[in-house]
């Protein structure tokens, strides 16, 4: 029976007033929660004389609140050999990751009605080993599931307003959004959206799109395919709305016209438009193609200005895997392979190995900021997670390159990253400890928020 109490103790505790610092912090394993923050390094001293109180000395070692990720596609049930419960909440562990907010779409059904949620919900328990959140879909004719959908603890809704690859999942117009809108306008919800519109492409646009004959191998003709405009159009489109959207640089002119009229708007960006560039991308290698594509090393630069400026509020994954046939490696087709990047627990590693070059400089505390703590405001859930403070659940990390997640296909293969999880716990239990092969002896205690 493990003890009621568990103590942390580290000369680099990252709390939410700023850079790390010493501290001790003990959680509740009853509650899950931390119940006491202690501004010292206590050393193996922290549990003397208290039987109940297990105690972790990480010295040195930096202690972090649990990262929230909140662009995830599990795509389980129905897609499962893609991406599942099991499979993708290990790889988030071990990467310091302990709450997962699940997209709509690309499970099947999609979390359109709240018998679907249910049944995504029924699949998903027991089987997590992050806490579970949930976003609903919006599709066309769906505005009446809204309601319930909220009242059942859906976290907001995506949308999509290009094509989404499945045929389950359609797009929707201006006009089922204005519709959908109406209908929740009362209710406090996020409304995502992919940023891409196709509809609004001038004849110009239109020609300068490649020809079928262009070879589907060359990374060129997959850019050129999807111009920037199309991410432009659709953020002014959203800012009319009064909604959430992410992404590329083209767009932070509009991005900050809204924000300076004071809307309510959320802006992400991901882990591989601000680690990698178009500059770099090889010919015939589709694990690079996403949607919006990765742009030149221009475009990264301001993404990243954009983040330190507080422009950009989060990053995210937008783990979007699918099997390995579908990316049509061998025949290295751009053009006919599935848009997604594989990344769910290599974030951290990745945002601190790009964030911390000299002309980037970004900190530790910025970088959990963005993956933490903004991220669980983003989906409601900062009344329990995203930072280390009394009350809130006791999920936390410990830092000093594996890939946990199905099919282990990922654009960053080869890279050479710093930084690497040590230990997570969840509401103060061990979930992922790489020094005895990651989830040896452990067992999934995520729950379904």
């Amino acid at each position: 029976m493990s003890t009621q109490y568990l103590k942390v103790t580290s000369k680099n505790v990252l709390l939410p007033s700023g850079d790390p610092q010493p501290a001790t912090i003990t959680v509740d394993r009853t509650s899950g929660k931390i119940v006491s923050i202690d501004l010292c390094y206590l050393g193996e001293d922290a549990g003397k004389h208290q039987p109940n109180i297990e105690v972790i000395d990480a010295g040195e070692k930096h202690v972090l609140p649990g990262l929230v990720d909140t662009h995830v596609h599990l795509n389980e049930p129905g897609r499962t050999d893609w991406e599942g419960f099991w499979t993708g909440t290990r790889a988030a562990v071990s990467g310091g990751i302990t709450t997962v907010v699940d997209m709509p779409l690309n499970s099947i059904p999609p979390t359109t009605t709240v018998e679907n949620l249910e049944i995504k919900r029924k699949v998903a328990k027991g089987q997590c080993w992050t806490d579970i959140a949930f976003w609903g879909g919006v599709i066309p004719g769906n505005q009446k599931d809204l309601k319930p959908l909220i009242s059942c603890g859906v976290k907001g809704f995506k949308c999509f307003m290009i094509e989404s690859g499945v045929e389950e999942f359609p797009c929707v117009s201006e006009r089922d959004l204005l519709d959908h809108m109406k209908e929740i306008e009362v209710r406090e919800s996020n409304q995502l959206s992919l940023p891409e519109l196709t509809r609004r492409l001038s004849m110009s646009q239109l020609s300068s799109r490649p020809h079928h004959s262009a070879d589907p191998t060359l990374y060129e003709t997959y850019l050129a395919s999807r111009p920037e405009d199309m991410e432009v159009n659709a953020i002014q489109l959203i800012t009319r709305l009064q909604e959430n959207t992410h992404r590329s640089a083209s767009a932070l002119g509009a991005i900050r016209a809204a924000k300076e009229k004071g809307l309510k708007l959320t802006v992400e960006t991901c882990f591989h438009y601000l680690s990698l560039s178009a500059n770099s991308i090889p010919n015939g290698q589709p694990e690079f193609k996403c949607c919006p594509p990765i742009r030149n090393e221009s475009n990264r630069d301001q993404l990243w200005k954009a983040l330190l400026d507080g422009d950009i509020d989060c990053v995210v994954s937008d783990h979007s895997p699918c099997v390995v046939e579908l990316k049509k490696v061998e025949e290295g087709d751009l053009m006919g392979a599935w848009g997604g990047i594989n990344s769910l627990g290599l974030g951290l590693s990745l945002l601190w190995t790009e964030g911390r070059k000299p002309d980037r400089g970004a900190t530790l505390s910025q970088i959990v900021d963005w993956m933490s703590k903004r991220t669980a405001e983003h989906a409601g859930l900062d009344a329990v997670k995203g930072s280390l403070a009394v009350g809130l659940d006791g999920d936390f990390v410990v830092s000093k390159e594996q890939m946990h997640f199905k099919n282990k296909l990922s654009a960053y293969e080869g890279l050479v990253l710093r930084g690497v999880v040590q230990q997570t716990f969840l509401r103060g239990h061990l979930v992922y400890d790489r020094s005895r092969g990651g989830f040896d002896g452990l067992t999934p205690t995520g729950k379904l928020l």
